[in-house]
């Protein structure tokens, strides 16, 4: 897939860490390091951090759908979080499941090797 320069990572997911592993037709991955500035009060994987990783695959997942000329944004988005993570690395696959003229339905998941950590459903809408 041909990919235009600098559409990949914004400022925010370098901040947090992002990795684009994979991307195809409606599908990207997404790795992030579990690094201390990420962690709550608590020593886990802040949840906010999880949704940012989240909002990025399905943000990459939608724009390798529709094309990357064309700009979408989050409609709404809504996580389960499943099991608490301290260190190590995350991965996220996000799935275009219908991909219309003006709205993108997307799931993703967050793995930490096999375990599933979150999973996440979101509307995009194309602008």
């Amino acid at each position: 897939m041909e990919i235009p320069e600098g559409v990949i990572q914004s400022a925010f997911s370098q901040l947090l860490g992002c990795r684009l592993l994979r991307l195809e037709q409606g599908v990207a991955e997404v790795a992030m390091d579990v690094a201390p500035h990420l962690h709550n009060r608590g020593g886990k994987l802040h949840g906010g951090a999880i949704f940012s990783l989240v909002d990025n695959a399905m943000g990459l997942a939608c724009s390798s759908s529709h094309g990357f000329d064309q700009q979408s944004v989050t409609v709404e988005c809504k996580i389960n979080y499943l099991r608490p993570v301290s260190d190590g690395e995350v991965q996220c696959i996000a799935r275009v499941l219908q991909a219309g003229r003006r709205i993108l339905v997307v799931e993703a998941e967050v793995h930490q090797g096999d375990k599933l950590v979150a999973k996440a459903q979101g509307t995009f809408a194309a602008l």
